[in-house]
């Protein structure tokens, strides 16, 4: 990759996005609400992250990077970074005027924060009529819980996601990776979006609440089912039966669907296990999930023959797969680059890094290149320049690669 300064730079001739011309004010932090606004920024809008003189939480997280925390970057990529005490009646100031100026603000306060911060939703409304006002929060805005601190974790463990991630009759699992917090930031994006289409017919703005409780059962919609008439702790697991799953190999793990009755034949016959297939025993999913005991020791057998990487080269397209990798082989996997979802970004002190650079694909307005999360306090003598100025805040992408 080419050395790229990282000084402000302005790119007239880079691609619009579906959202250009829209102003985010992202005051959230950690992972749901930023990410989120990430999300927002990935199709063009101008989001600046306003935080605390302390900075985001985020940036304190365990990092092998020396100068800053892969999470911050990762989760914040894209945005202006802007410093503001809010208790400080200046700082306050300035941030009324951006909001006179943006479309959307978007914060994870907790529901009794903002009134005492002075930047609740029915005073910023007077300011800003048109402004889509967005909440997240752990619980929600209303109920008993509406005041605790909400995280992935815990709401993982609240709404059964840990219990029906464990084996059976074996402790919960925590599923790593954040997957509440990302699913709400999908939530936030699609929700913005929609509030936005929304103004076009009625010029004015709105609330919109996200949760972490609303995005963890929201993921569990397939399970979130109770029918009048039937007892309430019934089988909710989706899981298959042990067919379908993460199997031993020569060297390495696999994993195998087989749910329909093409997968399941094309699976015996390329493990040589062809008199399964249409063994009347095993010609549904129902009756190979009850069979586990007598198919999987010898699916185990047959894979053993060959390492996980070969089988997969051998199922092909007939039989769903995927050998187990590690996320360090995605940033050179062919289908990745073919995409153009991992891309080349430069940080004044990280310097040139490659992260997520794409995260949906528009034909025709596929929006500029990304570029590196704010270091703390990065722009905020600049924005308070242009406020002093009266003129329209602009912005523009630094140090950005082209795709």
């Amino acid at each position: 990759m080419d050395s790229i300064s990282p000084a402000p730079t302005t790119d007239r001739t880079a691609p619009a996005g579906p959202l250009a011309g829209i102003r985010v004010l992202d005051l959230s932090a950690y992972i749901a609400g930023p990410y989120g606004c990430t999300l927002l920024a990935d199709q063009g809008a101008d989001v600046i992250k306003i935080e605390p003189p302390d900075g985001d939480n985020l940036r304190q997280y365990p990092s092998t990077l020396a100068s800053e925390s892969r999470a911050f970057l990762g989760v914040n990529r894209s945005k202006r970074g802007i410093v503001l005490d809010l208790k400080r009646p200046a700082d306050h100031a300035v941030l009324l005027r951006l909001v006179r100026e943006a479309d959307v603000l978007v914060h994870n306060f907790r529901p009794s924060v903002p009134p005492r911060l002075g930047i609740d939703f029915e005073r910023l409304q007077l300011i800003n009529p048109r402004l889509i006002y967005c909440a997240v929060s752990g619980y929600g805005e209303t109920g008993p819980m509406k005041d605790k601190a909400g995280y992935d974790q815990v709401l993982q463990t609240m709404t059964g996601m840990c219990a029906l991630q464990g084996r059976r009759g074996g402790p919960p699992e925590i599923i790593y990776g954040s997957v509440v917090d990302y699913y709400a930031a999908a939530l936030l994006a699609a929700g913005v979006a929609s509030a936005l289409y929304e103004r076009e017919r009625s010029g004015l703005g709105q609330f919109v609440g996200v949760s972490l409780l609303r995005s963890a059962l929201t993921m569990q919609s397939a399970r979130m089912i109770w029918a009048d008439g039937e007892g309430l702790d019934i089988g909710r697991d989706m899981r298959s039966g042990g067919v379908t799953g993460i199997h031993p190999t020569r060297d390495g793990h696999i994993y195998i669907s087989a749910n329909t009755s093409r997968f399941w034949k094309s699976l015996c016959e390329k493990t040589g296990l062809v008199e399964l297939a249409d063994d009347p025993r095993y010609d549904s999913v129902r009756k190979r999930a009850q069979a586990v005991a007598e198919i999987v020791p010898r699916l185990h057998q047959a894979l053993a023959a060959r390492d996980a990487m070969a089988w997969e080269a051998l199922f092909g397209d007939e039989v769903p797969c995927a050998a187990a990798r590690r996320i360090e082989d995605m940033f050179e996997h062919p289908q990745v680059l073919a995409e153009g979802i991992v891309g080349p970004i430069q940080h004044p002190q990280v310097g040139h890094y490659r992260g997520v650079a794409q995260s949906i694909k528009f034909g025709r307005t596929p929006g500029p290149a990304p570029f590196a999360a704010p270091m703390l306090d990065q722009d905020t003598q600049a924005i308070k320049d242009e406020l002093a100025d009266r003129g329209t805040v602009t912005w523009e992408r630094r140090g950005a690669v082209e795709r």
